[in-house]
């Protein structure tokens, strides 16, 4: 791959160019990932530093004494993670402007794993374009008629 992709925080305050090395990307299940996006896991690509370039330093996180990691005080995205003594990091999958290149090619953290997050797909689904209460509160904030 090693094409430059951009990505960032949801308020855009914090942008960055990477390139990754393929689109193998990873699912950590970790407790420590759980709780730094809040979440059963956090989709994840590893690439060197040096393949990173931020427009804007993101804030960073001292997450435990091996590990820090970078996200946008401002809005609360997490933007990855990396270990103090490494040449390499992680940056989340979801920071990208387009994440669907990225396919997960294995779990990590798999003691903390909640299988029953892992298969979704006979569950139903909803787009939210279609859910009409949602399209209402769009059209309200921008003052369009409903």
């Amino acid at each position: 791959m090693n094409r430059p992709v951009s990505g960032g925080c949801a308020c855009g305050r914090i942008r960055f160019e990477a390139r990754p090395e393929s689109h193998d990307a990873y699912l950590c299940h970790c407790r420590m990932c759980q709780k730094a996006c809040g979440n059963v896991s956090l989709a994840m690509v590893g690439l060197p530093q040096a393949a990173v370039s931020w427009a804007t330093e993101p804030d960073w996180y001292v997450s435990s004494p091996i590990a820090r990691r970078p996200f946008c005080a401002s809005c609360g995205t997490s933007l990855g993670f990396a270990y103090n003594d490494s040449e390499r990091m992680d940056l989340t999958v979801a920071s990208f402007d387009d994440p669907a290149p990225f396919v997960p090619t294995h779990h990590f953290g798999a003691e903390s794993m909640h299988g029953a997050w892992l298969d979704t797909s006979s569950l139903p689904r909803t787009r939210s374009d279609d859910y009409q209460p949602l399209v209402d509160r769009w059209a309200r904030a921008r003052g369009a008629p409903e």
